[in-house]
């Protein structure tokens, strides 16, 4: 059977209490990081005002996507993307949570690996059910440019680091004494977190079972079915062929 969401819980219309939850946690979130950059300001401690003003303007792009060009996030996604920003720029830099937790960077860079692991799976599932691309890619294909997208920005960000500590040396973005470490430790666990996810899209693909990867691309294409231009919008890959409302099906 195909893993088709309940009739009370598609995502165009989320249950109230659920986006009522959704919506309340990013709003605190951003209520938290407002009463930071109002402390930050009273302090006068410019560089956390301007690393705190960036961390708010992240929060809204999900908004700004939606607005300018009616892509609609997901709750889920948009509250877990929200979160991570949080924390890794706002406790993790502004609050220096990297020096007080030893773990705080490593636990980070595999959260990271795997939401741009999420978002690179989902642009090109999307873009595979669109008439831009023939013939249909292969689901091996889908979650292998997942993995290498999460790994590219990833090397792009440590890149970044390095620069930036040339640049200005007080920064100390990689530490000194183990700065290789700490970028092939960074770049190792990105990976892994891309290839978690690149493996739940693998089974959701064939199998349609449920993971926060399915819920995710599901989501999203229901949200914007406008973006899927192909009549039979999803490749074949299992045998009786997936649809893009339902999700793959389950071979016989």
């Amino acid at each position: 059977m195909s893993p088709d969401l309940p009739a009370d819980a598609t995502v165009e219309n989320h249950p109230a209490a659920d986006r009522k939850v959704y919506l309340a946690l990013t709003y605190v979130i951003q209520g938290l990081l407002v009463t930071g950059l109002v402390l930050f300001l009273l302090r006068r401690n410019w560089e956390n005002v301007f690393l705190t003003s960036v961390v708010i303007l992240i929060t809204l792009v999900p908004a700004f996507l939606t607005r300018r060009y009616r892509i609609v996030i997901p709750l889920e996604f948009e509250l877990v993307a929200v979160a991570f920003v949080f924390l890794s720029l706002f406790l993790g830099s502004a609050l220096d949570f990297y020096y007080h937790f030893w773990w705080w960077d490593i636990v980070l860079h595999a959260a990271s690996g795997y939401l741009l692991g999420i978002i690179g799976f989902v642009a090109l599932f999307v873009l595979n059910q669109t008439d831009q691309i023939r013939p249909a890619m292969k689901p091996r294909f889908i979650c292998f440019f997942g993995v290498t997208f999460a790994v590219t920005l990833g090397v792009a960000w440590e890149i970044f680091e390095f620069l930036a500590d040339t640049i200005r040396p007080e920064w100390n973005m990689q530490t000194r004494e183990t700065g290789v470490r700490d970028t092939m430790l960074d770049l190792i666990v990105d990976t892994a977190g891309a290839v978690v996810v690149a493996a739940m899209g693998y089974v959701y693909l064939r199998t349609g079972r449920y993971s926060f990867v399915a819920t995710t691309v599901r989501a999203f294409v229901r949200r914007n079915p406008w973006l899927v231009s192909r009549p039979a919008s999803v490749p074949d890959y299992t045998r009786s062929g997936p649809r893009a409302d339902q999700g793959p099906t389950d071979t016989p």
